[in-house]
């Protein structure tokens, strides 16, 4: 079988009846059951007429049949684009448009809403809800339970998963076989993942942390998932102690201990704790250790390259750093300018490369030849330095992205929202530290006349074409935004005004 992502992910594990998922009320799915699932999915889709290339847009919640339908996607090599599914229509038309999907997959209560879509786009579509039931379901269930593996090369094109900047529009990074496998194979070693590990996991499933990080390593070391719709901080807590490692970002963190119920002895069992996604604060690790015992390991990555440093399984996890190099991956600091290295202590950009990296954007081929160097080195656009130690700090963005409860979030996009209403004259939208999230979105907004804009309907207004993870958690009236000699908005400034917006909030 020349398909080398399906073999090491799912195809060791045929006939193997051990748990894989379990429900939050104990109902175990084996293996073996899931990955007759996976093969139902995969004649249905067959059946559909979506081929090896294609690709399958999917817009649906989280559930063991999603995961299911990953499965099938990489059996049949068609490609998996995965998607929020807080995104709203007015948002979701863009992936549309923009990857080309076959087939989209989606909630049978949107069915109504993205059907014109489908009709105008040429498409084809079909419902898979939570409770994994809808007609895709219906259409795989009497398929058989096995299915001839297509056959795909390690630089073919497994996923498409979407990121965004702080201008433009969204952009495909291309994940190939190599790069998932590559990043799977070396987290399970190095977090020293094995079969009786069960991940707690109430990740979302539509982004590289709780996919191709959680998943994947799971899958590759043949270990167990608890698999939570979302953070849940009771659920978490009793879920624990049947749990060995969990994954998640700071927000998941810094909810737990603010619940007298999460213990010392209630983490007994626990060998792991990881973070990601957005940075930790270090006061964070240290009342988490204070309070349990252990130490939270701080790991770095991107859409486009899944993970690419952690601090080390064995030895000291540092607060306020995110570790080493992975093995096999190389990371340097650079002049933003020159492109050339910069010593340690010194604060540049960060590169990437190695075998985790995308291959480019998807349809934008400017875009990849301005962030990836002729030499195979990708430019993050993170800053960061080394410390004495080899430690990697990261020091913020030279983009201007907002990273809020684990979310990549682009300003502009709220930006344009907020001067098309009708009392505003100019708009910025800024990220501010927050306890909880990390950063919490603020628009700032300059009125077009002397009498202040509704902030209250104007976020009713917006509501309706954001997801609500995107929404301002405050929209501030300011008589004026600094600029500098060139006009550009002096953000930095904003965001030290106003930093300590939430403080104790």
């Amino acid at each position: 079988m020349n398909n080398p992502l399906y073999y090491e992910l799912f195809g060791v594990h045929v006939g193997k009846k051990t748990p894989f998922l379990i429900r939050p009320d104990g109902t175990i799915i084996t293996y073996e059951k899931f990955l007759q699932v996976g093969t139902q999915f995969a004649h249905t889709l067959t059946d559909l007429g979506v081929s090896s290339g294609d690709r399958l847009l999917v817009h649906v919640e989280k559930s063991p049949e999603v995961l299911a339908l990953y499965a099938a996607c990489i059996q049949t090599g068609i490609v998996f684009v995965p998607l929020n599914p807080a995104y709203t229509i007015d948002e979701l038309s863009y992936f549309i448009v923009d990857s080309q999907p076959s087939l989209v997959v989606c909630d049978a209560r949107n069915l109504h809403l993205i059907s014109p879509l489908a009709v105008a786009r040429g498409f084809k579509l079909e419902t898979l809800n939570e409770d994994g039931r809808g007609s895709l379901a219906e259409k795989g269930h009497n398929k058989p339970h096995d299915f001839p593996t297509v056959s795909r090369a390690k630089d073919d094109l497994a996923t498409i998963l979407y990121t965004s900047g702080t201008t433009g529009r969204p952009k495909g990074a291309m994940l190939t076989q190599e790069n998932l496998l590559s990043n799977g194979r070396v987290l399970r070693d190095l977090w020293q993942f094995d079969t009786s590990d069960a991940l707690l996991h109430a990740l979302p499933i539509f982004h590289s942390h709780g996919l191709f990080v959680a998943t994947n390593v799971s899958l590759l070391a043949g270990g167990s998932m608890i698999l939570l719709p979302g953070f849940d901080t009771s659920e978490i807590i009793r879920l624990i102690p049947q749990s060995t490692v969990m994954m998640g970002v700071p927000t998941f963190y810094t909810r737990l201990l603010n619940s007298p119920g999460f213990t010392r002895d209630l983490t007994k069992e626990m060998r792991l704790f990881v973070s990601g996604s957005a940075p930790l604060l270090a006061e964070t690790h240290v009342q988490f250790e204070r309070r349990t015992g252990h130490r939270i390991l701080e790991r770095y990555g991107l859409t486009e390259t899944s993970m690419n440093t952690s601090n080390p399984y064995e030895g000291e996890r540092r607060p306020g750093t995110v570790g080493f190099p992975l093995p096999g991956i190389e990371v340097k600091i650079t002049d933003p300018t020159s492109g050339k290295p910069i010593p340690a202590g010194e604060i540049g950009q960060i590169e990437v490369r190695g075998p985790n990296v995308c291959k480019g954007y998807w349809q934008k081929p400017t875009k990849t030849t301005a962030e990836f160097r002729p030499d195979g080195f990708f430019i993050t656009g993170d800053l960061g330095k080394f410390d004495s130690q080899g430690y990697i700090h990261i020091e913020g963005r030279n983009k201007d992205l907002i990273i809020s409860g684990g979310f990549n979030i682009y300003p502009k996009e709220i930006e344009l929202l907020l001067d098309g209403q009708p009392s505003v004259l100019e708009s910025t939208v800024i990220g501010v530290p927050h306890d909880d999230f990390g950063e919490a979105v603020v628009g700032l907004i300059v009125p077009s006349n002397e009498v202040n804009p509704d902030v209250d309907q104007i976020r009713s207004v917006m509501s309706t074409s954001l997801a609500r993870y995107k929404l301002p958690k405050k929209i501030l009236i300011v008589d004026e935004l600094p600029r500098n000699t060139m006009g550009k908005v002096q953000k930095n400034l904003l965001r030290d005004k106003f930093r300590n917006l939430f403080q104790n909030n």
